[in-house]
């Protein structure tokens, strides 16, 4: 209740402060941040296993990435607009905004959900996954020392159920912004019904990867498996299903177990492309699991497999395991592993291949490997998720980021990431 009621008397000052203040505050955020930018990256390592290389080079830029990203999405924005028929239109802050972010991209997803929040004005409390709050911790200092007004951002620790849920259902606070399970998001939208804020959701995925015969499949194979491996398998978007046309498919077996059994895995605190550990015991163990739920549907499992990696018998290391004859009703194709674990699939044409893709409660990514710009065209718009990524186009920063379906609502990043924290309201002039 202290940190809402500190956001909710910031809100009236900070609400009505121009744009270009509130952009000289997003830059000099941008100054502290750089200055910083080795305590963020050393905090993740250290609080959920990424190794350092990854933490710095990917995890703790995507701070940086974003910030540019809401800057420019903010220099363009209008805050007033009239309209043809004479009505003008105010973009205004949404209000006190309740903010819940997991452990497996905690920079990347306070920023994604802060920034925006004091781009438009609006106050929040921050609820960061009780497994990470070193970065988080971290975040808000450079916050303190970038000049925000006390009460604008607030910063709260403690578990889910519990700091989550009071967030949720707080009458004070306007609008939550969710990253986590679908199982999470669904709570936390039944815990805000009653007060009938507004709730924006990113959530789980599982995610399909498209490869035609006629891509380069050497080179987009390889790419393939080691974006699903990338940060140990724990990212919401990963590519962990490989559809593969029949007429490659054997190929392209054999080389995705190149690629897996190429990836190395090593301690985080070194320097390095190498995989590090899973995050804790419990995802460890929900790996393992499915691993041999895997084994035991039938799959073939062509390398990686349940246990630890040689030499590796401290922590939570798993192997980079890949499974093919996989069919898309396996458990190991329909639900979110969170780990290491990619699933071949064979498709017959263009046809089944976006089938097969579809049929998943999830849309948040989708990927698409193919020699020909017209199947490229074609295809993507068919398939159901909030991006597609064509022959290993990546991430842009101020692009949006959500999903279809189960995979949650709203867009993060950007534009629409700015959009989603501000109300319309319509003057009707006579």
């Amino acid at each position: 209740n202290a940190a809402v009621d500190a956001a909710k008397n910031a809100f009236d000052s900070f609400s009505k402060t121009s744009k270009q203040e509130r952009l000289d505050l997003l830059k000099k955020i941008r100054t502290v941040t750089s200055d910083r930018y080795e305590d963020l990256h050393v905090a993740m390592t250290n609080e959920m296993g990424a190794p350092l290389t990854f933490s710095r080079d990917v995890q703790a830029d995507s701070g940086i990435g974003h910030l540019d990203g809401f800057i420019e999405s903010l220099e363009k924005l209008e805050e007033q607009i009239t309209l043809t028929n004479g009505d003008i239109l105010l973009k205004e802050p949404i209000g006190v905004c309740g903010l819940i972010t997991p452990w497996n991209w905690p920079i990347n997803q306070i920023t994604l959900k802060v920034l925006p929040a004091i781009a438009t004005g609006c106050t929040s409390v921050l609820k960061p996954s009780e497994f990470t709050p070193l970065s988080a911790a971290v975040y808000a200092e450079i916050l303190h020392d970038a000049g925000v007004p006390a009460g604008v951002f607030n910063l709260i620790h403690g578990k889910g159920e519990e700091v989550g849920v009071a967030l949720s259902r707080h009458p004070d606070i306007q609008m939550v912004s969710f990253t986590g399970s679908t199982r999470g998001g669904i709570s936390v939208t039944r815990e805000s019904a009653p007060t009938v804020k507004k709730v924006t959701l990113e959530l789980g995925g599982k995610s399909p990867n498209l490869v035609f015969a006629d891509c380069d499949l050497a080179e987009r194979v390889d790419a393939s498996v080691k974006e699903c491996m990338a940060n140990t398998g724990q990212s919401c978007d990963a590519p962990t299903r490989l559809l593969v046309e029949k007429s490659c498919y054997d190929e392209v077996v054999d080389l995705a177990k190149k690629s897996a059994e190429s990836i190395s895995v090593d301690d985080p605190t070194k320097e390095g492309d190498h995989m590090g550990p899973l995050f804790d015991k419990i995802q460890y163990d929900r790996v393992q699991k499915m691993i041999q739920v895997g084994i035991d549907e039938g799959a073939k499992l062509i390398t990686g497999g349940t246990g630890k990696p040689d030499g590796f018998e401290k922590g939570w290391f798993v192997k980079p395991t890949v499974f093919a004859d996989v069919s898309n009703d396996m458990r190991i194709a329909q639900e979110e592993i969170f780990g290491p674990v990619l699933a071949i699939i064979p498709f017959n044409d263009e046809e089944d291949a976006i089938k097969i893709a579809n049929d998943t409660p999830y849309g948040l990514a989708a990927y698409l490997q193919t020699g020909s710009k017209e199947r490229a065209d074609r295809v993507s718009r068919r398939l159901r998720a909030g991006a597609v990524h064509v022959n290993g186009g990546g991430f842009n920063y101020g692009s949006p980021f959500g999903g279809y379906k189960q995979s949650g609502n709203g867009r993060e990043g950007g534009d629409m990431g700015i959009e989603d924290y501000l109300e319309t309201k319509t003057l009707h002039n006579g």
